[in-house]
């Protein structure tokens, strides 16, 4: 037998091989906002996608070439259908999958600890239906350590008798195991998605070939590191860096009220500078599923190691207090207009944690909104987005969207998500008050304005 023919046999091999010519049958566990354009920049490369998830109501939709998301039209889920991409609840089917790729949520719990459940509970549904040679890719957000300590373990203890393949092993009776963080941009239109740079972290060097060949198969660019936990690690500093970015601007806003300086405006003198300086912009909170938990995920794993991320938790504090500033601003305003808050009829403009989006989670509106009828408020709200909001993890509102009619019947107009499509200037004209969060009517001059 020929050399050439004895390294075919490993399933490394074989594996790297099915990739290139586009045959591995891929799978991706969870299709949100992340898994789901996943499975269509593979099904574009005219890779076998299939689709798992435990929501049947996203399954029908998509097997019937329908979208849920927004950005994602159902013309590109109908060319995906075309090229053999399927959507399916039957877990059993990862068996025929050559690479699965893990893509489910990772919030925190009541007490702003990581709640690892969708992961663990994914890995549980894998376990039974590994076999020899096959790539397994976690890509959710979580503190280093969670594939190797978490993942891992529930995968070789699941009843196959195989084990991630680790040191030389390049695949005989094992399986391989990579964490590559997913680097989603919702509404970001400038960056296509294919040319975001990949970062992959192998557990042994044979997961780090075949993960890095089954990614630039579809990404201009691949950047390997030494492990899972440096590629855990890489998440979590890129998403602090804005935390802690945001926050400082954010205390920066609340001082610079106080002192009657426009924030906006500094920032973009600040930004002229051509060195040393990146602009971030203040807001009424995070959101989004990374910002405003990875500092959590960081400070918690931290404190096994005896070590307090003071500076990081300062940072997670200042974002998570501006919700209420917000809302005392709103109290405020009122208040000026001889308008008791308990008891005024306020209409949110924005569910969405950034413009143009219809993503939901973490937002601040949505602690905005509780706090606000906690006071007393009768709050309604206008996104374009979502014709109603229910239930979440942590909330339970049960509204829908109020057309952008009467505006003037409201004692106050709060702007919390600038989306595009909002015309600012009627909505100044119309309003009796206008507070904004977003410093969206810069350049409207008018006394019904109130900065926050």
């Amino acid at each position: 037998m020929s050399t050439q023919a004895q390294v075919a046999h490993f399933p490394a091999e074989t594996l790297k091989e099915n990739v290139q010519a586009r045959t591995a049958k891929v799978g991706i566990i969870g299709l949100g906002y992340v898994g789901l354009p996943l499975a269509l920049l593979y099904s574009d490369q005219k890779f076998p996608v299939t689709g798992f998830d435990i929501d049947r109501r996203k399954v029908d939709t998509l097997n019937t070439g329908g979208s849920y998301i927004y950005r994602i039209l159902p013309g590109e889920i109908a060319a995906a259908r075309k090229h053999g991409f399927t959507a399916t609840v039957e877990f059993a089917r990862l068996r025929e999958m050559d690479a699965i790729i893990i893509c489910v949520p990772t919030p925190l719990n009541e007490h702003h600890e990581p709640d690892l459940s969708f992961i663990e509970d994914t890995a549980r549904a894998i376990a039974p239906h590994l076999r020899e040679g096959q790539l397994v890719v976690l890509e959710s957000t979580t503190y280093p350590g969670t594939t190797e300590e978490v993942l891992i373990p529930i995968l070789e203890n699941g009843g196959s008798g195989l084990k991630a393949a680790r040191g030389d092993s390049r695949g005989e009776g094992t399986f391989f195991v990579a964490f590559s963080p997913e680097r989603e941009d919702p509404g970001n239109e400038t960056v296509a998605r294919c040319d975001i740079p990949k970062v992959i972290g192998g557990l042994n060097s044979a997961a780090a070939e075949i993960a890095g060949a089954l990614y630039n198969s579809i990404f201009t660019r691949v950047v390997p590191v030494s492990s899972p936990a440096a590629a855990e690690m890489t998440k979590l500093l890129e998403n602090i860096y804005r935390c802690v970015n945001i926050a400082l601007v954010n205390e920066l806003k609340l001082l610079s009220l106080r002192m009657g300086i426009d924030i906006f405006e500094v920032i973009e003198a600040a930004k002229t500078k051509p060195f040393g300086f990146q602009a971030f912009y203040p807001g009424p909170g995070l959101g989004g599923h990374c910002i405003p938990i990875d500092p959590f995920y960081l400070s918690w794993k931290a404190k096994q190691y005896d070590f307090h991320t003071r500076f990081i938790e300062l940072a997670g504090e200042v974002n998570l207090g501006m919700p209420y500033h917000v809302v005392n601003s709103v109290a405020g305003a009122l208040n000026r207009h001889k308008k008791a808050l308990n008891g005024s009829r306020v209409l949110v403009l924005g569910m969405a944690y950034k413009k143009d989006i219809d993503d939901l989670r973490e937002s601040p509106s949505l602690t905005i909104i509780e706090e606000l009828q906690k006071r007393g408020v009768d709050v309604s709200y206008n996104d374009p987005y979502f014709p109603s909001v229910g239930r979440g993890r942590h909330y339970d509102l049960q509204m829908k969207n109020t057309p952008l009619e009467n505006l003037g019947s409201y004692d106050c107009v709060l702007i919390v998500t600038d989306h595009s499509n909002y015309d600012y200037q009627a909505i100044v004209r119309e309003a009796k008050l206008v507070v904004d969060s977003r410093n969206a009517t810069k350049g409207i001059k008018s006394d019904k304005i109130v900065h926050c």
